[in-house]
């Protein structure tokens, strides 16, 4: 797998997609998502490119992972969900959990986070505030993007895969991956930005150290 040279990416997206400026923690929600792209060996650099952009789309920009409505708490976000009247605000009769969006990627319904605590060896159905930790919420993006541990995308059965090809990139209509053609312009143009850095920090390991 290429190696990124975080330093140059940084310097690449804090004036492309961050106004001058990286918070300590958009830096480290970014250094963790570049992680977990060595843990699942996603080396497409369009892949990654959108992944980041999809991160940066769904967190507001903050890369940290996030309790649906931008809520800080747990009761914030019942509320939140029940007042807009959002079919899975219902308290779950077993847990008392409610399965609102979690994370770098909004993770909701029950059956989601049985299927995808199941997939990654985490109890995210008694413990769903653990699609907020660092690593889980990275692991959840990056597997449900990609044709991972289930060889389908597991938000929605799209993957990555399927809209980037040898022969073919369609960033537009990769949304689907996650929800729909809701925004698929606007981060399609994130994507681009992260592809463009990418292509600056990305060098290839020498040959001795590969074999």
């Amino acid at each position: 797998m290429d190696l990124i040279d975080r330093k140059i990416l940084f310097d690449s997206v804090r004036h492309t997609l961050f106004y001058g400026k990286l918070t300590t923690g958009q830096v480290q929600g970014i250094d963790a998502v570049l992680d977990g792209f060595i843990r699942f060996n996603t080396s497409d650099m369009r892949h990654q490119a959108y992944i980041l952009a999809t991160a940066y789309h769904e967190t507001g920009r903050l890369m940290q992972p996030i309790r649906e409505g931008f809520k800080l708490t747990d009761k914030e976000a019942r509320a939140y969900v029940s007042r807009n009247r959002y079919k899975y605000s219902n308290v779950d009769p077993v847990t008392w959990q409610v399965y609102y969006g979690r994370g770098l990627v909004q993770l909701t319904w029950v059956e989601n986070y049985r299927k995808m605590g199941s997939i990654l060896g985490i109890d995210l159905y008694h413990y769903p505030d653990r699609a907020l930790e660092s690593r889980s919420s990275v692991d959840i993006l990056i597997e449900g993007m990609t044709r991972g541990a289930t060889d389908r995308g597991d938000f929605t059965g799209k993957a990555l895969e399927d809209y980037f090809g040898e022969e073919f990139s369609d960033p537009i209509n990769a949304r689907r991956i996650v929800n729909g053609t809701d925004r698929a312009e606007l981060v399609s143009t994130y994507y681009f930005k992260f592809l463009e850095a990418l292509k600056k920090a990305t060098y290839e390991l020498p040959t001795f150290l590969t074999d």
